[in-house]
């Protein structure tokens, strides 16, 4: 007897339910899964919650075999990426599944049929559920527990994606860098000139974050990261409410020493954002910080050594004039003060030379790819 692989609409409470609960079963025996915190997924999955769905719309499926949950796959119609790349590209994201050719290609089938259905011509992914969220399948660098807000996924997922015709569009790099960096006096020397120079030069102050006014900075960053970014691959401009919700997710984990404006005559233009990686701190939770979880989440935090440098951003008009070295030099001495044994600088486009030439220089060294997908539809 064959076996029975049926894929089902994710309509009812109870069905969206299995769709967020099966990785916690799926990954349970991968020492290198991190769980995310429940209610962060229900929130990014909730079109009432996350403003995402203000200008896009989601699509969930879940997959059984021999009635069991066997996988699941969202598709995702983006508006404001179409509308500011001028395509028609639909998106798949918040895939799992089993090793399952057959499974897999059904979720696809359908993630296709609804990106078709919405007028477009290419499906992209994984996104959840864009590139200003997580996104991208791990390729390369299954050894290591992913860092905070970055994806993870068994080694087999690619071949399930190319089985199916997908093929590369782009990868996004991870880096590593060490705390051994800071002893190499030549490199840190040379750091602190540039950055010295830079100062001078360009009349710029550097200041860290102001918390107390959480809501002004957040439209600062906001400011400067539309403006940097948008000549990127892939980048879509977050709406003022899409940048607040994330902002207040991560309130509760920032760490005001590694954040960062530059300003001349006090306008932003440039910040750098680096994170402690929260990552240490759940993993082991089970992705329930209540009514024990908590506890344990604020003994773990004491023991968070690493961050994750997530944005690095300067307004155009100032590229190439040496601020990024400024904030690595901030960074790397704020974390050698506070013990930390290093970072992941994730991600940068494979594509970004200016970028990866910096991050080389300083000793850091690609330790993990991730790969985003296309097939035309």
């Amino acid at each position: 007897m064959s076996d029975k692989i049926e894929i089902l609409p994710v309509e009812l409470e109870g069905e969206k339910n299995k769709f967020i609960e099966f990785p916690y079963s799926f990954y349970k025996s991968d020492k290198n899964w991190v769980e995310p915190l429940r209610f962060d997924v229900k929130n990014n999955l909730n079109e009432k919650k996350n403003p995402f769905y203000q200008h896009s719309k989601i699509k969930l499926w879940l997959a059984t075999k021999n009635g069991e949950t066997a996988g699941r796959i969202a598709g995702i119609i983006n508006d404001n990426h179409n509308k500011f790349h001028n395509d028609k590209t639909g998106f798949f994201g918040f895939f799992e599944c089993i090793n399952d050719k057959n499974a897999a290609k059904m979720l696809f089938d359908k993630a296709a049929e609804f990106a078709k259905e919405n007028g477009m011509d290419t499906l992209r992914g994984p996104m959840n559920p864009s590139t200003n969220d997580e996104c991208g399948l791990l390729i390369d660098g299954f050894n290591k527990p992913p860092v905070m807000l970055m994806p993870y996924n068994p080694e087999y997922y690619a071949g399930l994606l190319e089985d199916y015709g997908f093929v590369k569009a782009k990868d996004l790099l991870a880096f590593w860098i060490d705390k051994e960096v800071s002893k190499d006096e030549n490199m840190m020397g040379k750091l602190r000139r540039v950055s010295d120079i830079v100062l001078k030069k360009e009349n710029i102050t550097i200041r860290n974050v102001n918390l107390k006014d959480f809501k002004n900075e957040v439209q600062k960053i906001r400011e400067v990261y539309n403006d940097a970014w948008e000549l990127n691959w892939g980048f879509v401009p977050m709406t003022e409410d899409e940048f607040n919700f994330i902002a207040d997710n991560l309130k509760l984990v920032v760490d005001p020493d590694y954040i960062e404006f530059a300003e001349i005559n006090g306008k932003p233009v440039g910040f750098s954002l680096a994170l402690p990686d929260v990552n240490q701190a759940i993993k082991g939770l089970n992705g329930k910080l209540f009514p024990f979880g908590f506890i344990k989440f604020l003994l773990n935090k004491k023991k968070i050594n690493q961050l994750r440098v997530i944005i690095m951003g300067v307004k155009k008009e100032y590229h190439r004039k040496g601020i990024d070295a400024v904030f690595y030099r901030n960074i790397i001495n704020t974390a050698v003060k506070k013990g930390l044994k290093g970072a992941e600088i994730s991600w940068i486009l494979e594509d970004n030379y200016a970028m990866k030439q910096t991050t080389e220089k300083l000793g850091a060294k690609v330790y993990k790819i991730y790969r985003i997908y296309d097939k035309l539809i």
